[in-house]
C-alpha cells in the first residue's frame, strides 16, 4: 500500500481511542453525535472513513481482508493500541476480522447489528438506483431524492443514501461512494467470518428488535467465534439502530466500556 493511502478519519477528543467504522455505502459522518458523545465521555473518537467510502481512497480491490488491513495501517499511522473499535453492519465484519487478526491491539469490540455469517446480497435496487442517477440533469437534492425514490421506496434509507452528495464544482453534484467498484464487488459484502477466526475477549452484539440481522440461529454462531460475547436488543430499532434510537443505543455502548 502506497504511504498516502491511509484512511481518512475525523478525530475527536482525547483518552482511549475508539474507532467507529460505517456499513456499505455511509461514511464517518452519519456517526457525528455519537464521536462527539464519546469524546464528552473521555475517548479519543476516531469516526473512520473505508476505502471506496466517504473521503477516502478508491481501489479496485474491495474485500474484508484488505479492509482489515487498511485499519492496520490507520493504528500504525496513528500509533493506537488498547482500542475500543465498534463496527455497523459491513463496518462490524470488518470489526470482527480485524479484532480475531490483531486481538493484542483490540480491548473490547462491539459489533451492531450483523452476525458472523453469509449474506446473500441484497442491495442490488440501491446500487442500481444510485447508477442512475444522472448528475448532469439532477442539479439539487431533491431531484436526486425523487428519482432515486423509483428505485428505493423507503424515505430513511434514502436519506442515509443522499448523505453521499456533495458538490465537486459550483452547479455539479457527485456521490462520495465508488459505485463501480462497489456494485462489482457487492458480493464481498456478504462474506462469511472465517470459521478457524475467534476473539477471547469482551464482545457485544447490539441488535435491532425491529432488524432481521441477528436472528436466534446466529447466537451459537457468535458465542463460537467471541465466547465471551454478549447480545442486547435495542428496542425501537431497525438496522440503523443508532440512528432510530441514538439514546438506548449510546446507553448500552457506554455500560459495556465503562
Amino acid at each position: 500500500m502506497a504511504k498516502e493511502e491511509i484512511l481518512n478519519s475525523n478525530i475527536l477528543g482525547e483518552g482511549q481511542p475508539f474507532i467507529i467504522l460505517h456499513g456499505f455505502l455511509g461514511m464517518s459522518d452519519n456517526w457525528k453525535t455519537h464521536g462527539k458523545n464519546l469524546s464528552e465521555q473521555g475517548f479519543e473518537g476516531h469516526l473512520v472513513d473505508q476505502r471506496n467510502h466517504g473521503r477516502s481512497f478508491w481501489s479496485n480491490t474491495f474485500n474484508y481482508e484488505v479492509l482489515a488491513e487498511d485499519l492496520k495501517h490507520y493504528c500504525d499511522k496513528h500509533h493506537l493500541k488498547d482500542i475500543v473499535l465498534l463496527g455497523h453492519s459491513m463496518g462490524g465484519k470488518t470489526a470482527m476480522l480485524f479484532a480475531t487478526q490483531y486481538p493484542n491491539l483490540v480491548s473490547k469490540l462491539l459489533v451492531a447489528d450483523i452476525s458472523p455469517r453469509f449474506y446473500p446480497v441484497h442491495h442490488d435496487a440501491i446500487l442500481n438506483g444510485l447508477i442512475k442517477l444522472d448528475f448532469d440533469t439532477i442539479k439539487s437534492r431533491g431531484e436526486a431524492d425523487k428519482a432515486l425514490s423509483e428505485y428505493v421506496s423507503d424515505f430513511g434509507t434514502r436519506q442515509f443514501l443522499l448523505k453521499n452528495l456533495y458538490w465537486i464544482e459550483k452547479g455539479k453534484l457527485a456521490l462520495r461512494v465508488n459505485l463501480e467498484v462497489l456494485k462489482e464487488e457487492v458480493a464481498e459484502v456478504g462474506e462469511a467470518l472465517p470459521s478457524y477466526s475467534r476473539f477471547e475477549k469482551d464482545t457485544l452484539f447490539l441488535r435491532g428488535d425491529r432488524s432481521e440481522y441477528i436472528g436466534v440461529d446466529d447466537e451459537r454462531l457468535i458465542a463460537n467465534h467471541f465466547p465471551k460475547a454478549k447480545i442486547v436488543t435495542i428496542a425501537n430499532s431497525g438496522h440503523w439502530l443508532h440512528a432510530e434510537n441514538p439514546k438506548d443505543f449510546f446507553d448500552a455502548v457506554m455500560q459495556f466500556v465503562r
